[in-house]
């Protein structure tokens, strides 16, 4: 009432202002105080749905009919509208309802996405919402019925007459007043049977459902048939073969003695799937799917493909897809999703995108769990923009990538040192819902270490402690690299400094760039200094050994020169083309040719290519082996 009340008097109050522009608020007060109590006076004697009529049979004394006509307009739109509004606020409760839910998620499983998935929504919600009132307007019908049986009971009571057969007549009907019933609506048309949406109640689905009863009979019989005697025999052999050994003679001969249905070769893939031998399994499994009798289809095939992939059997996989091809069984949408699983996770983004087009190709949406293969093949790629591009198509699409998404892109984007990409993905997560923690504020301040920006990387720093975030060994350590990238030792200095001073208490990341840092300033002893707080020679990291390395050659310590390459040449499938270049330049920057020429022997033998300034100081240690080659 209030809601109804407000309304008019919101509306009614522009019409008398324009039928009457020259008074003013007060006097537009009074007349519709007058209007609404005669308003309330009619809704009280239960005719305002009727005053319509009224205003066409009845001369009113108070206003003139035009004004009543339109009260009745105002008063019949602010009904309309409050109903409609209502059945708005119902509709959005079935949109949300577990029924609903559950037909949208079946479709997304069968490719539907997109504007056909929203209407479908919508008409299943309102189908839901119109069962429900029929079923509401039932228990009202029940409820008015139980209440007049009450009445009649109580006016038996009070003196109602009874026949002789025992019959109850009201007094009301004593005198002429005929009884109410009520009955059950009737339905429109034939009966209808929807399943999803789906309307079974065609004469064509009582075909197809004889026609697949038939056919589960012939594909899926009830019982498997019994093994016994050398069946048995040549089964329990077969299970009992190693991983290493063939199957394919005793399948043969099996396969003879019983003459196996589809369900007898199901049972016995499952029997070896029991035992625990899955590269057994394998070699039967694909040895079925050539038996006719086995009759495979394109689920086999794919869950064969899929098995595989999840091993990361990539060779095994591609074979059962080229058989499956080979019989002229099309790769259907799943497979397709399988494939593009598997070239993600092994890292072929030429293999991955070609799956990914033929999803697209076929007129299906991809899903997130494509998106995200995709990103991740370009993440692994190198290629951090072309994910981006991804997920932006994610958000165009309204699907909401996952927060490890956005760290894995974070991540790409900090360690190539691409800040304007870091800091989109950070502003982008942000609105997305996704606050900033402790490790996305540390990549942000690794992705300015690698760029060379200290000075921005240390406003990163200060802010991830202002926003309660303690910040790790890495992080300092990203911080210290930004430094050392500008030479700015002082403030690096300053910054370890004041972190001692407030208790934090620095980690081997964190030295092993100061120990590279001075190493490159040749300051032996303050490197010295620094390996004393790392610890134990285990503790220290791979890196520390080639600064170490490069910093004893050039100083001519030859002892410790070559106990740091001995570590550095243990581990040499763990260095890098740059690595590798840093010691053969420090080797012969110190006079250690031989062993430089060792090196670089293994360098080449890794596969890397000697860069120009590195060739001309070979050359150069070979002209002239006791002269000092020129310093990078």
């Amino acid at each position: 009432m209030n809601e109804f009340l407000s309304r008019f008097v919101y509306i009614m109050r522009s019409k008398v202002s324009e039928a009457y522009p020259n008074c003013n608020k007060e006097t537009i007060d009074g007349m519709l105080a007058v209007i609404v109590q005669k308003v309330v006076l009619e809704m009280e004697k239960g005719s305002i749905n009727d005053m319509l009529n009224l205003v066409k049979e009845t001369q009113f004394q108070d206003f003139s009919q035009e004004l009543w006509r339109a009260v009745w307009e105002v008063c019949n739109f602010i009904v309309e509208d409050m109903r409609k509004m209502r059945k708005r606020e119902e509709l959005k409760k079935h949109l949300q309802c577990e029924e609903v839910k559950e037909m949208c998620k079946f479709a997304q499983e069968v490719g539907i996405r997109g504007d056909m998935l929203k209407e479908l929504r919508l008409k299943w919600a309102q189908e839901k919402m119109a069962e429900t009132e029929f079923y509401r307007g039932l228990e009202q019908m029940r409820e008015e019925e139980n209440a007049l049986s009450d009445e009649d009971v109580a006016s038996s009571k009070d003196g109602s007459l009874q026949s002789e057969e025992g019959e109850r007549v009201e007094g009301e009907n004593a005198v002429g007043e005929e009884t109410q019933s009520f009955v059950l609506p009737k339905r429109k048309g034939k009966i209808q049977y929807k399943i999803y949406g789906l309307d079974l109640s065609g004469p064509k689905w009582r075909e197809v459902a004889e026609r697949l009863e038939d056919a589960e009979k012939l594909i899926a019989p009830q019982e498997t048939k019994e093994i016994e005697g050398k069946c048995k025999l040549v089964m329990d052999k077969m299970l009992s073969l190693s991983d290493d050994e063939d199957p394919y003679q005793l399948l043969v001969e099996w396969e003879e003695l019983l003459e196996p249905a589809r369900i007898d070769w199901l049972a016995l893939l499952e029997r070896l799937k029991e035992k625990n031998k899955p590269r057994l399994c394998f070699k039967v499994a694909e040895l079925v799917l050539d038996k006719k009798s086995f009759e495979p289809n394109i689920r086999d095939f794919s869950k064969l493909i899929d098995a595989h992939a999840k091993e990361d059997r990539i060779a095994d996989a591609e074979r059962i897809l080229g058989k499956m091809t080979e019989k002229g069984i099309s790769p259907d949408i799943l497979t397709y999703m399988t494939l593009v699983h598997m070239y993600s996770n092994s890292s072929n983004l030429d293999l991955a995108k070609q799956a990914f087009e033929d999803i697209r190709a076929r007129g299906f949406q991809p899903d997130q769990r494509i998106y995200n293969s995709m990103i991740m093949a370009y993440i692994k790629a190198g290629l951090p923009k072309s994910g981006e591009s991804l997920m932006r198509e994610m958000e165009a699409r309204d699907i909401r990538p996952t927060k490890q998404i956005y760290m894995e892109l974070l991540r790409a984007f900090a360690q190539g040192g691409h800040v304007d990409g870091a800091q989109r993905i950070v502003n982008t997560m942000q609105f997305a819902g996704f606050q900033p923690d402790l490790e996305s504020c540390s990549l942000l301040v690794e992705a300015y270490g690698h760029a060379g920006d200290p000075e921005q990387a240390r406003n990163n720093y200060d802010y991830m402690i202002k926003a309660g975030h303690k910040p790790d060994d890495k992080c300092t350590a990203s911080l210290l690299a930004a430094y050392e990238k500008k030479n700015l030792l002082d403030k690096a200095l300053g910054l370890l400094l004041h972190l001692e001073r407030e208790g934090y208490k620095l980690g081997t990341h964190t030295y092993a760039v100061l120990v590279d840092w001075l190493g490159r300033l040749q300051l032996v002893a303050e490197v010295e200094q620094v390996l004393s707080k790392i610890g134990s020679k285990e503790e220290v990291p791979f890196k520390v050994h080639v600064s170490l390395c490069d910093m004893y050659a050039r100083a001519r310590v030859r002892e410790k020169a070559l106990e740091a390459l001995g570590i550095v040449e243990e581990k040499k499938e763990a260095l890098s083309g740059e690595e590798f270049e840093r010691v053969i330049h420090g080797l012969l920057a110190g006079g250690f040719v031989q062993e430089a020429r060792r090196v670089h022997e293994g360098m080449q033998g890794q596969g890397f290519v000697s860069s120009d300034p590195l060739k001309v100081a070979l050359m150069a240690a070979q002209a002239m082996p006791r002269q000092k080659p020129v310093v990078r």
